[in-house]
C-alpha cells in the first residue's frame, strides 16, 4: 500500500503519535492542541538543523487546514498547522490550545533564516496566520514559482499540489474532498484528516527540497 497511517494511542491528552507511510517514506508525525509538546518538537527541529546543516537554509514544508467558508459572511479561523522538517511532521490545532508558544512564534518569524518554508499558494497562508493569530512567517517560497523558475517556464503556474508531486516527485497524492471539506475545527480530528494534513506539508518539504537541488 503506498499510504497507509498507524496511531500510536498515547495515553495523554495532550498529544498522540502516528507514524504515516508515503510509498517508502515513513513520517513521524505528532498530533496537539497543546503547547508542550510543540516546544518539544521544535527543540528536536533545532536539533535536526543543526545537524544536517549546508550552505542554504532546511526546507520546512508549511500548511494549514480551516472549516470551509461556505459563505462569504464567514472567514472561520485557521484550525490546524501543519510543519514538516525531513521525516518529521507536526500537526498543531492551533484553533484549541490555551495560547500559542512564543518558542512557535520566534521559529515562524525565522530571523536567523535557518529555515525556509514552502507550500502551494504559501502567500495566502501565511497572511491568514497574521490575520487570525498574528504570526509572521519569515522566508517563504511558492512551490509553483519555485517550479516555474527550474523549468525555465514550465508550466506550473496554476499547478496545485497534486500535480506538482505528481510531475516533480512521481508519485501520486490523494485530495479527496470529502477530507478537503470536513471539520478541521474539531478537536478530535480522524485519522484520515491527520493523514491528508501531514502529507500536505510532508511532500511540500520534499518538492521543495528537490527543487532546491536543481541547477
Amino acid at each position: 500500500m503506498a499510504v497507509s497511517i498507524r496511531d500510536y494511542q498515547i495515553a495523554t491528552d495532550q498529544y498522540n503519535l502516528y507514524d504515516v507511510t508515503f510509498y517508502t517514506d515513513q513520517i513521524h508525525t505528532v498530533l496537539t492542541y497543546s503547547p508542550s509538546p510543540v516546544e518539544q518538537w521544535l527543540a528536536e527541529t533545532y536539533q535536526f538543523h543543526h545537524r544536517n546543516r549546508s550552505d542554504r537554509p532546511s526546507t520546512v514544508g508549511l500548511d494549514v487546514e480551516w472549516r470551509p467558508n461556505f459563505s462569504r459572511f464567514i472567514d472561520n479561523p485557521i484550525a490546524t498547522l501543519q510543519l514538516c522538517i525531513g521525516n518529521r511532521c507536526l500537526v498543531f490545532q492551533i484553533l484549541h490550545s490555551q495560547f500559542i508558544p512564543q518558542s512557535l512564534a520566534k521559529f515562524l518569524w525565522n530571523q536567523n533564516g535557518d529555515f525556509v518554508f514552502v507550500g502551494v499558494g504559501i502567500a495566502n497562508d501565511v497572511a491568514k496566520l497574521w490575520r487570525d493569530y498574528g504570526l509572521s512567517v519569515g522566508n517563504t517560497v511558492d512551490l509553483r514559482s519555485l517550479a516555474v523558475e527550474k523549468s525555465n517556464g514550465g508550466p506550473y503556474q496554476n499547478a496545485g499540489l497534486k500535480q506538482l508531486t505528481w510531475e516533480i516527485l512521481g508519485r501520486e497524492i490523494e485530495k479527496p474532498k470529502s477530507i478537503t471539506l470536513s471539520g478541521w475545527d474539531s478537536i478530535w480530528l480522524t485519522p484520515c484528516q491527520v493523514l491528508y494534513a501531514c502529507l500536505d506539508a510532508f511532500v511540500s518539504c520534499e518538492i521543495g527540497n528537490f527543487l532546491f537541488c536543481c541547477d
